[in-house]
């Protein structure tokens, strides 16, 4: 870590700086779990160069450039890069929101020390407002399933027949549940409820009458500008966990054997080496990790790792431009499978996006927002969307993707109605 005036101060847990900050417009919290893939956390407000909007064709990479230096945020809606295969399509949810935060709070979970980023002494009263944190009840009032297990079997009955005419190999169809919180409840309700069960991309934002809750557990991209090195971890092949170890195991051996979910997996893994070959140097684009098992509070997940060294001239918003969105919830082919997805499910907004953060000395990270609730405030009530979905392939059985797609919103579930 490096850039910026830094100052070293006692560590406190970020989730309790971010409560005592929970009423400032703005809050950021990106929350991981200190784990070898989330070692540090983030926490700011009072954000500046706020702009919400619509992206053109190569906007990405010109808004990111033209925030100011200092740690910056973006969120990304999936629908702007499914746009070229999908065309324009209603949504409640711009394109792009992004700001620039001139003071950071920098939480590094291994050594257990906070460095401030910034006016030191904003950051020492952020700390000292901390306040401790404890899950409340449900925020939920209501919980409603788009369609129902029978529109989601037919969608991915469907799906398996175009793959077997040859229309596409893959494609990655959601299920949606809506619903609105209780008056006396908040987004960041939700969000304490969730860090229960952190994931290495949790995040909480809220920018004026919108606001994104994430556990989110798949890193979309890093670039590092000094070292030209970009990697990308999709996950693709899941089992839910059991409370019985030998049953957990039993599962997590399964994921591993199963060809179907290697295949799947290894099919985002092609179309991401051919994402980070436009911007990378030839032949530096390398799998440095095939099928790795990755355990998570309900589920087993497969991952792999894909890295390249970047070509010279090339910056974060070129790499992001490049790759999104991430092929672990689109398919392959890409452009045809975001035609299919579009078939079947509504506009997605930030669902399947991307939350990104650059800090001051430019290095990026990107997450992909599965596990992401999205939140907007209409007369005085907080309205919330949430999906969950599943890769179909030709060997896919819809009872089977179904219950996939249970198991990956079972902790939001939770989160949200108990």
């Amino acid at each position: 870590m490096s850039g910026g005036a830094q100052t070293p101060l006692p560590w406190v847990e970020p989730l309790e700086v971010a409560a005592g900050l929970r009423d400032q417009d703005g809050l950021l919290c990106l929350l991981s779990d200190g784990g070898p893939a989330g070692r540090y956390s983030f926490v700011a407000a009072a954000p500046e160069d706020v702009r919400i909007g619509s992206l053109g064709p190569e906007g990405l990479a010109e808004a990111l450039v033209d925030l100011a230096d200092g740690h910056r945020v973006a969120l990304v809606a999936y629908d702007w890069g499914a746009r070229p295969a999908t065309g324009l399509r209603e949504t409640v949810w711009p394109d792009l929101i992004a700001a620039r935060y001139p003071t950071i709070l920098v939480f590094d979970h291994v050594e257990r020390r906070v460095v401030s980023v910034g006016n030191a002494e904003v950051a020492e009263a952020w700390l000292k407002a901390a306040r401790s944190v404890s899950a409340s009840e449900p925020p939920a009032e209501t919980w409603a399933t788009d369609g129902g297990g029978a529109a989601y079997t037919a969608a991915v009955a469907d799906v398996v027949t175009r793959i077997g005419q040859g229309e596409l190999f893959q494609a990655n169809i959601a299920r949606g549940w809506s619903g609105v919180l209780r008056p006396d409840a908040d987004p960041f309700d939700l969000f304490v409820r969730l860090a229960a069960g952190a994931a290495p991309y949790g995040a909480y934002w809220c920018v004026g009458e919108r606001a994104l809750v994430s556990n989110s557990p798949e890193l979309f991209l890093t670039f590092d500008p000094e070292s030209r090195r970009i990697e990308t971890r999709p996950i693709k092949g899941t089992r839910p966990r059991s409370a019985d170890p030998a049953e957990d195991a039993a599962r997590a051996a399964e994921l591993i054997a199963s060809e179907k979910d290697r295949a799947e997996n290894l099919m985002i893994v092609d179309l991401m080496r051919n994402d980070l070959a436009r911007v990378s140097e030839v032949g530096s684009v390398v799998v440095e990790r095939l099928f790795e098992l990755e355990s998570f509070v309900t589920v087993h997940h497969l991952v792999s790792t894909v890295t390249g060294r970047a070509r010279e001239g090339v910056g974060a918003g070129d790499i992001l431009q490049a790759a999104f969105p991430p092929g672990s919830i689109t398919g392959a082919p890409k452009h045809q499978a975001m035609k299919v997805i579009a078939d079947h499910e509504p506009a997605r907004g930030p669902w399947c996006g991307s939350l990104i953060h650059i800090g001051d000395a430019g290095r990026m990270t990107a997450s992909v927002l599965i596990r992401t609730v999205a939140l907007w405030r209409g007369d005085g009530r907080w309205r919330f969307r949430t999906q969950a979905g599943a890769g179909i392939t030709a060997g896919s059985g819809p009872q089977e993707e179904l219950a996939e797609t249970e198991a990956k919103i079972a902790a939001i579930r939770r989160a949200l109605i108990g």
